[in-house]
């Protein structure tokens, strides 16, 4: 059984960081797909580090901005989000929904 204490992720939905990123202090946008994936468009700004290489890159993660993490649809970022809360950063969003939600905006004109 595992005792580490619960963690809550929390989410952020497409258009509430839509209008983070065109604010005067945008997040620190995460992408934690494959290469093959991000090739299929980005969130303009974003860093990438696929999913299983951020414990060794963590020192490149900014610990004093708020950081949203996303991936195609919502559920690799999630387990990232909470490593990363596990490892003491704080105001980490997931994007809810990830790049599909992203790309839905965009495609419905939003």
């Amino acid at each position: 059984m595992d005792d580490a204490p619960e963690i809550q992720v929390p989410e952020i939905p497409a258009r509430q960081l839509k209008d983070m990123i065109a604010s005067p202090n945008p997040p620190f946008t995460l992408d934690v797909r494959e290469v093959w994936e991000v090739s299929r468009g980005t969130i303009p700004g974003a860093m990438h580090i696929p999913m299983n290489s951020i414990p060794d890159r963590l020192g490149e993660l900014p610990r004093d901005r708020t950081m949203v993490v996303y991936c195609a649809e919502g559920i690799r970022s999630y387990v990232v989000v909470d490593f990363l809360l596990r490892q003491g950063f704080r105001n980490v969003k997931n994007l809810e929904g990830g790049m599909s939600a992203w790309e839905y905006l965009k495609y419905a004109g939003r």
